[in-house]
């Protein structure tokens, strides 16, 4: 190779760099991204009220005013992921847990030769309502050290048709409860207060006295 063709490769080579060198400075100066006033990554901080206290969760509906309009059709339907472990009909015996036929109104943890945890015998007491919605709702929370693997039900709905299932899963069926209505004060009318004793009391007239007349003008001196 002489030295014509050897400067063509090595210009060529030259070229190619400077080219790829063009393109990097130019992608450099239009893609760079921009440069934060403050470095560091930005954390979202929940800012709590001046008080110092967190916002109070929303209270949950008493059971009382779920049950009337609970659904037994739906709660023997929300049942059945109960049927693992507990049986609901009468002649059916216990379980992994105890049968829930009847339960409600039942004392706790009292069918005998059931095996129950300590901690669920110490509870003592009677399945009411507000007894099984709480421990629908949260067993471990309700019964710490309870041999009970269920999850809970955070669904007050879904509680309150459970509850009206079991109720109706029973020979004697509870009543079901009220939920106690709110007493208002009554509508005070708007009379007017009594006046004090001894204190002459304001009529209008006509009604039981005269109105009062008016002086007559002063009649013009005589001309002398």
């Amino acid at each position: 190779m002489d030295s014509f063709e050897l400067n063509k490769v090595l210009g060529a080579v030259l070229g190619t760099c400077l080219f790829l060198l063009a393109v990097h400075i130019a992608s450099g100066a239009i893609f760079t991204p921009p440069t934060p006033a403050k470095p560091g990554y930005e954390i979202a901080i929940t800012e709590t009220p001046a008080g110092g206290a967190a916002p109070a969760a929303p209270a949950d509906v008493p059971i009382e005013s779920m049950l009337p309009g609970g659904s037994i059709k739906q709660g023997q339907a929300d049942v059945r992921v109960c049927q693992a472990c507990h049986n609901f009909q009468k002649s059916q015996g216990n379980n992994v847990g105890p049968n829930l036929y009847g339960v409600v109104g039942r004392p706790i943890a009292s069918i005998a030769g059931f095996n129950y945890s300590a901690a669920l015998k110490a509870k003592g007491g009677t399945w009411t309502f507000d007894a099984l919605n709480d421990w629908l709702k949260n067993p471990r929370g309700d019964v710490p050290g309870t041999l009970m693997t269920f999850a809970g039900i955070d669904n007050e709905k879904e509680r309150a048709d459970i509850i009206d299932f079991l109720n109706s899963n029973s020979d004697n069926p509870l009543p079901m409860p009220k939920a106690a209505e709110a007493t208002s004060p009554p509508a005070n009318p708007t009379a007017a207060a009594a006046p004090a004793s001894g204190a002459p009391s304001a009529q209008a007239p006509g009604a039981g006295q005269p109105a009062p007349v008016a002086p007559k003008p002063a009649a013009p001196p005589a001309s002398k």
